[in-house]
């Protein structure tokens, strides 16, 4: 209870403490370094908002038919290596549910790199989702996202093969059955 003079002025005894978000970023790390990052963005509640996997393609594979909201996304990830200098969008894929980026940040001279940038990975983002949820009239993403940093060549190939077959695997998706 307050009683004025008393160092504790409130009593929380009763109260339940809100739970506190925790940054899941590498704390210390620059996430403007040159280097690949593997980013994977949810739509809110995971509703599959962004298309279905449907049919074969001419190889037989499953392929992504993209809603119009999915079609909004994939032109705006396609079109993220223009509004970054350095910036490139290595492969993509856009999901029911969710997306998998692998985004590549060359400076100061990188190989296959002319300019430098100063974009950093959560302003990457962050843009990527003002833009889409602009263009389609209300927000349809979660508050977060999932980044790993791509430390070597044998994990970006195996990255790009699960971003290359994820719609392959769907069924077994963990967020297919949400």
């Amino acid at each position: 209870m307050f009683a004025l003079g008393e160092e504790n002025v409130f009593d929380v005894s009763g109260m339940r403490e809100l739970p506190q978000r925790k940054s899941i970023r590498l704390r210390g790390y620059n996430y403007s370094s040159n280097g690949a990052y593997f980013i994977t963005i949810c739509v809110k509640d995971k509703h599959k908002v962004l298309g279905e996997i449907v049919g074969r393609d001419t190889l037989g594979a499953p392929f992504m038919r993209l809603s119009e909201y999915g079609g909004i996304v994939n032109k705006e990830i396609e079109e993220m290596s223009t509004h970054y200098n350095g910036v490139v969008v290595d492969k993509f894929v856009v999901m029911p549910n969710h997306v998998h980026i692998i985004v590549s940040i060359g400076r100061d001279g990188a190989p296959g790199v002319s300019r430098p940038t100063t974009a950093l990975i959560p302003t990457i983002v962050a843009a990527l989702k003002m833009k889409t949820n602009r263009a389609i009239g209300f927000s349809i993403w979660q508050a977060s996202y999932h980044d790993h940093i791509i430390r070597n060549i044998e994990e970006y190939q195996r990255i790009w093969k699960y971003i290359d077959e994820n719609p392959s695997h769907w069924v077994e998706d963990c967020y297919y059955n949400v």
